[in-house]
C-alpha cells in the first residue's frame, strides 16, 4: 500500500473545508479595544449586579431576624456609652447591658402607654370636629356645580357599608393576614432584645472572632476598615437621633401652643418619621397639619403648617450641616437617591437603612482605597477591659503575661486615643 506523505490528508478523509479563526486571534484582533473594554466592564459589572442581587434576595428571605439585627447593631451604637460608663464605675458587663436594655424597654414603653392615653381622651373631640368638618364642608359644596350634598354623602356611606358586606371573606383573610404580622412583630421584638444585650456586653469580642474568620494577611485591613465604618454608622445614628428629637420638640410644642390636640403623639410621631430622611419630615408633617385642620379648622392649620416648616428650614440648613455634616460626609443627593431607591426595593425598612448602609460603605470604602489601615494605630486585636475587669479574668482564669500586657496596652490606647479625640473637639470649638 503506497504510503502518504507527511501533513498529506488520506485519500478517505472528507474536505475539512475553510477553518474558523481563532478567538483569540484574527477575530479577536478585529474588535476595537473600546468595545472589548467595554465588554470586559459590562460582564463584570453584570456579576457583581447579580450576586447584590442574589444577596439582597437571600436576606429578604429572613428578613424577620435580619432586620431586628440591623436595629439592634444602630441601637447598640447609641446605647453603648453608656454601658462603657456603668463598666467604668465597676458594674460588670453583663448587668449593665441588661439594665440599658431594660431602662430602654422601659422608656419606650412608657412613651407608648402615655401616647395611647393622650390618643384615647383626644379621640372624641378629634371624632366630632372631623364630623363637624366635614358637614361644614358639604354645607359649603351643596349648591355647587359640583352637586355635592349631604345626600350624597350618605350614599358614599351607604355603598362603603354594602362594599363591606360584600367581601367580609377577604376581610377576614387581612384581619388573619395581619395577626400573622403581629406575630412576626412580637419575634423581631424578641430578636431585637437579645440581639441588643449581646450586643451591648460582648460586641467587640463578636466582632473579633468574625474577623479571624478571614486570612491572615487582610485581617488587619478588615479590622480597620469594619471599626471605621462602625464609628460612622454610630456617629450618623447619634446625630440623625439628636435632629429627630429637635424635630418632634418644635413640632409637638408648636401643637400644644396652638392647642392642637394629640401634640404629645404628633411629636413622637415626628421623632419615628424623622429617622427617614426626607421622606419621613414630609410624612409627618403633613400628618400634623391635618390633624390640625380637622381639629380646630383652617387658620390653626395653616399656623400649623407654618411652625412644621419652620422647624423643616432650621433643620435642613441648620442642623444638618452643623449635626449631620460632622458626622457622616454624604451629599445630600446621594442621601436623596439612596432613599429613594432604598423605598422602591424594599419599602419603609429600605427607607430607613438606605443611608446608614450608604455611609457605611462610603466609610469603608474610603478607608480600604486609602491604604489607611497599614499606618493606623487604633486597629486591635483584643477587646476593651478596665483595669479592675483585667485583674478579675487573672484571678477567674489565669491569664498569660503576654494576654495581660496585651489587654493593658489596649486600655492605655484607648484611654489615649479618647484624650485625643476631646483635644481635638476643643480645637474645633475655640475655631468656631
Amino acid at each position: 500500500m503506497p504510503s502518504t506523505a507527511h501533513g498529506a490528508g488520506r485519500a478517505g478523509d472528507p474536505d475539512p473545508g475553510p477553518r474558523l479563526p481563532s478567538l483569540h486571534g484574527d477575530a479577536a484582533s478585529g474588535v476595537p479595544v473600546p468595545v472589548r473594554v467595554a465588554a470586559a466592564w459590562s460582564w463584570r459589572l453584570l456579576v457583581v449586579v447579580a450576586a447584590v442581587g442574589l444577596f439582597g434576595y437571600l436576606l429578604s428571605t429572613v428578613a424577620v431576624v435580619v432586620i431586628p439585627v440591623l436595629i439592634a447593631g444602630l441601637l447598640a451604637g447609641l446605647l453603648f456609652p453608656l454601658v462603657r460608663w456603668a463598666r467604668s464605675h465597676r458594674v460588670p458587663a453583663g448587668a449593665a447591658a441588661g439594665l440599658t436594655v431594660l431602662g430602654l424597654v422601659g422608656v419606650v414603653v412608657g412613651l407608648l402607654v402615655l401616647a395611647g392615653r393622650q390618643i384615647v381622651a383626644g379621640f372624641a373631640e378629634v371624632s366630632g370636629s372631623a364630623v363637624t368638618g366635614v358637614r361644614q364642608l358639604l354645607d359649603r359644596l351643596e349648591g355647587t356645580p359640583f352637586g355635592w350634598d349631604v345626600g350624597t354623602f350618605d350614599d358614599w356611606i351607604g355603598d362603603v357599608g354594602l362594599t363591606v358586606q360584600d367581601n367580609s371573606q377577604a376581610i377576614l383573610d387581612g384581619a388573619m393576614s395581619f395577626g400573622s404580622t403581629a406575630g412576626h412583630v412580637l419575634t423581631g421584638v424578641v430578636i431585637l432584645l437579645f440581639t441588643l444585650f449581646f450586643l451591648l456586653m460582648d460586641g467587640e469580642r463578636i466582632w473579633l472572632f468574625l474577623v479571624r474568620l478571614f486570612p491572615v494577611p487582610v485581617r488587619r485591613a478588615v479590622n480597620g476598615a469594619g471599626r471605621h465604618g462602625w464609628t460612622a454608622l454610630v456617629q450618623y445614628a447619634r446625630a440623625q437621633g439628636l435632629v429627630a428629637a429637635l424635630d418632634a420638640v418644635g413640632i409637638g410644642v408648636g401643637a400644644a401652643l396652638l392647642g392642637v390636640p394629640l401634640a404629645l403623639p404628633i411629636g413622637i410621631l415626628v421623632f419615628l418619621g424623622s429617622f427617614i430622611p426626607i421622606v419621613g419630615a414630609v410624612v409627618t408633617g403633613a400628618v400634623a397639619v391635618l390633624v390640625a385642620l380637622v381639629a380646630n379648622g383652617t387658620t390653626t392649620a395653616l399656623l400649623m403648617l407654618g411652625v412644621v416648616l419652620l422647624v423643616q428650614q432650621l433643620e435642613g440648613n441648620v442642623l444638618q450641616p452643623l449635626i449631620m455634616g460632622k458626622a457622616v460626609s454624604v451629599h445630600p443627593l446621594a442621601v436623596f437617591l439612596a432613599v429613594a431607591t432604598g423605598a422602591v426595593l424594599y419599602g419603609i425598612v429600605g427607607a430607613l437603612f438606605a443611608v446608614p448602609v450608604v455611609a457605611f460603605l462610603n466609610t469603608v470604602v474610603r478607608y480600604l482605597a486609602g491604604g489607611e489601615w497599614r499606618t493606623d494605630d487604633e486597629i486591635d486585636g483584643e477587646p476593651f477591659y478596665h483595669p479592675w475587669e483585667i485583674r478579675r479574668q487573672v484571678r477567674r482564669h489565669g491569664l498569660t503575661r503576654q494576654q495581660l500586657h496585651a489587654r493593658l496596652q489596649r486600655f492605655h490606647r484607648a484611654r489615649a486615643a479618647d484624650r485625643r479625640r476631646a483635644a481635638a473637639a476643643r480645637a474645633n470649638e475655640d475655631a468656631g
